[in-house]
């Protein structure tokens, strides 16, 4: 086999990883395929380029991409020298997208939970001890933790991140 033919099963291994993560975070697998495209591509990529490059119909690459620019996936810019073509690039910096997820929804989803276990474990009884009590104050005690590991993730850049993880194993 030739280095092309293994630079280019390489490129779809890859491609096809992240049409699967796309349906883990509720995006459809095209959208993961028009973003590893865009992702591989040397240059941005119009919606005709992408209509040959993934066989995908106009319009599924159209909402596609209007998906994934609003989630700042990929990027719209006009073509060069003011044409109206619209071309699309890939945003390259995985660390970038992923603390904006975190962010975004994530972070809501643990502050939304941990207040709903904080509102119940207040409205337990005076000095209320039982299995109830200990749960709920265990899943608050998990919930906080959490939360402070999600604003150190969204906050540090991934080398800060792995140092501050690599000074707390010493």
């Amino acid at each position: 086999m030739s280095d092309a033919e293994n630079r280019a099963i390489a490129r779809e291994r890859v491609i096809e990883s992240m049409e699967q993560s796309a349906e883990v975070y509720g995006l459809s697998r095209s959208a993961g395929r028009i973003y590893g495209v865009l992702y591989f591509a040397t240059e941005p990529l119009s919606i005709p380029e992408l209509v040959e490059e993934t066989g995908y119909a106009k319009s599924t690459i159209s909402n596609v991409t209007r998906t994934l620019t609003r989630i700042g996936l990929i990027h719209r810019r006009s073509s060069e020298g003011g044409g109206r073509r619209v071309q699309y690039s890939a945003e390259r910096e995985i660390w970038f997208i992923l603390q904006d997820v975190l962010q975004q929804y994530v972070q809501r989803e643990v502050q939304t939970t941990l207040r709903t276990v904080q509102r119940a474990e207040s409205q337990l009884p005076d000095g209320e001890d039982g299995t109830e009590a200990e749960r709920i104050a265990a899943l608050r005690g998990t919930y906080e933790d959490l939360q402070e590991v999600i604003t150190l993730a969204a906050d540090l850049s991934a080398a800060e991140l792995r140092e501050a993880l690599e000074e707390y194993e010493r």
